[in-house]
């Protein structure tokens, strides 16, 4: 049985709902998930999932959560290299850079991102938690 990490910071529980979607998904595809925050999850804790769905929303000029989010990630980023990972995340302005970055960040450490990234704008609609659904079990 394959093991999940699903990584989240939510500000307004929109990335949060993607995140329980995603988780979701990952069990209905028959995975043992564990939801975590991300100031619970840190790179010590890479090694025990064999794949990672991380979940942030666009903050402030459209980069990760700064606080909390985006150190836990930096120090993640070495054990990235061939890890299966999947990114999500809702914005409320802007047109997706943060996650096209992120995107980049990632494919740069040898992360395998097993699906397309999800984002959607303030809380996820049907179509939205369709999407995390399918990422979940993009990572089984």
């Amino acid at each position: 049985m394959s093991k999940i990490a699903v990584v989240f910071w939510s500000g307004t529980g929109n990335t949060e709902e993607m995140a329980n979607a995603v988780a979701d998904g990952a069990k209905a595809a028959g995975a043992e998930v564990s939801v975590i925050p991300c100031d619970e999850f840190g790179a010590e804790r890479m090694d025990e999932f064999d794949a990672i769905a991380f979940g942030c929303p666009a903050m402030g000029a459209e980069v990760l959560e700064e606080d909390e989010f985006e150190p836990m990630f930096s120090a993640c980023e070495g054990k990235l290299g061939g890890k299966k990972i999947a990114l999500f995340g809702s914005y409320g302005w802007g047109d997706g850079e943060w996650m096209r970055n992120w995107e980049e960040t990632c494919d740069s450490a040898g992360a395998n991102r097993v699906c397309d990234s999800v984002i959607c704008m303030e809380a996820p609609d049907d179509e939205a938690s369709d999407a995390c659904r399918s990422l979940g079990k993009a990572l089984v």
